[in-house]
């Protein structure tokens, strides 16, 4: 059978609206454009809308909101791609992620559940069709994630190869069993050639790119996963090696261009794997980086503590469960009840009911959204990333009626005496109070 190609990109930016205002701040690291969403746009996601079609991809919801807002052209060309992929294969590219970038093993099974629930809508409101597979932020997993996945019918999900016990040959599709008699198809991804295009010689050498997926052997499937931002952001020039290297493959016919949908209907999984859990693709200690000053950041090259990490994650937990709670309490007369409430709501748009009704969603909206991994990825909480998940909760905070004085004061007693790096934003508790104040686009 003729080898199958696969390259995948995982398109995400953080949110950057502005809770208070709605709209996006000016940032000035993004100079000459005002904020790293339009910046990115014009390096990498508009240079790719003509090989979109042949590129399996995953977009945050959030990213495809901005999109849709701002920049439609790519939003809908993004939209066209995936059915422009079904017709040529019988299967689409684009796989649906969580509603927000959280990171699933650190979250309870009831925001699991609510972000990946959000995450299948918006992928159904706008591609009109189910998801078959899905994409883990940061490729971070444990069995409750993929139970999760599996009770809302999800096919797959991709990892990386030291995530399972052993990586299946040929690069063909395996099964997870899970609990209740479910189990999952997992593709795992080419590690050595998914980082020499992620960080190696291949991002910009379309001749070795090309010669290295046209030595894929019959009957076996090669997949490249990375940063679809790696391509013309990350990378100069990386966006015109990938158009380059996909018109090739498709001319010399040496290999299949397919998606993971449609080789998972082609190679159903014959043999099962363990999974490794808790683990992520960018965090050697499994999900450290998210919840510990475990040494991985970003400038290696700059001396720096991330002992800040913990305490956020304390306080975001912390507030989360006291927001539900309130949310859970407040809420009890709503329609189906409040989970289901909450949930047919989804991650954005109006709210149908009362103001009251509207401000208890936003605040869970809030809450949820104060998970965003990025927070944590960086090396400074009072970074771009670092505030605004404190911008979040102090939004959501700020929602929550008579609690919200006990809730401020009960997150600042979890920030604790963390600091951050740089002596003039002073402790994590001052950029936390400075949150609560919009500031000018």
């Amino acid at each position: 059978m003729k080898p199958a190609v696969i390259i995948h990109g995982h398109f995400y930016q953080p949110p950057r609206e502005n809770p208070w205002t709605g709209q996006v701040d000016a940032e000035a690291s993004a100079a000459p454009e005002h904020d790293w969403n339009v910046r990115i746009t014009k390096e990498a996601y508009r240079p790719l809308v003509p090989v979109y079609e042949f590129l399996s991809s995953d977009f945050g919801p959030t990213l495809l909101e901005w999109l849709e807002r701002e920049a439609r052209d790519v939003h809908d060309a993004v939209i066209r791609a995936d059915h422009a992929s079904a017709r040529r294969l019988g299967q689409g590219n684009a796989l649906a992620m969580p509603f927000h970038h959280i990171i699933l093993p650190l979250a309870s099974r009831r925001d699991k559940e609510t972000e990946v629930r959000w995450g299948i809508a918006h992928f159904k409101r706008l591609f009109r069709r189910d998801p078959v597979g899905f994409w883990l932020p940061e490729t971070a997993v444990d069995r409750e994630t993929l139970d999760v996945l599996a009770a809302e019918g999800i096919q797959f999900t991709v990892l990386a190869p030291h995530q399972v016990s052993k990586p299946p040959a040929h690069g063909l599709p395996a099964r997870i069993e899970l609990s209740g008699g479910r189990s999952i198809a997992v593709f795992v991804y080419d590690g050595v050639l998914s980082h020499d295009v992620a960080f190696g010689p291949l991002t910009t050498d379309a001749d070795r790119l090309t010669e290295a997926l046209e030595r894929t052997p019959p009957g076996a499937l090669a997949s490249i996963a990375v940063d679809g931002e790696t391509f013309g952001h990350h990378h100069k020039g990386a966006d015109q090696t990938l158009a380059t290297v996909i018109h090739r493959l498709q001319r010399s016919g040496k290999v299949q261009v397919t998606n993971f949908a449609a080789a998972l209907t082609k190679y159903p999984p014959a043999t099962t794997v363990e999974l490794v859990e808790p683990t992520s693709w960018s965090c050697p200690h499994g999900v450290e980086r998210w919840r510990s000053a475990c040494g991985c950041k970003v400038h290696t090259d700059r001396p720096s503590q991330q002992d800040w990490r913990a305490p956020l994650r304390f306080a975001v937990e912390w507030l989360a469960h006291e927001v539900h709670g309130i949310y859970d309490r407040e809420g009890r007369d709503l329609p189906g009840g409040p989970r289901a409430f909450l949930e047919a709501a989804g991650g954005t748009g109006p709210v149908p009911g009362d103001e009251n009704t509207a401000r208890l969603i936003e605040m869970e909206r809030g809450v949820l959204r104060a998970m965003s991994s990025c927070g944590w990825f960086f090396d400074d909480i009072a970074g771009l990333e670092g505030r605004q998940v404190l911008r979040y909760a102090a939004h959501a905070i700020s929602l929550a009626g008579t609690e919200s004085a006990r809730l401020e004061a009960g997150f600042i007693a979890q920030l604790g005496d963390a600091r951050s790096n740089d002596p003039t934003a002073g402790s994590a508790a001052d950029v936390f109070r400075s949150s609560f104040q919009p500031t000018p686009s």
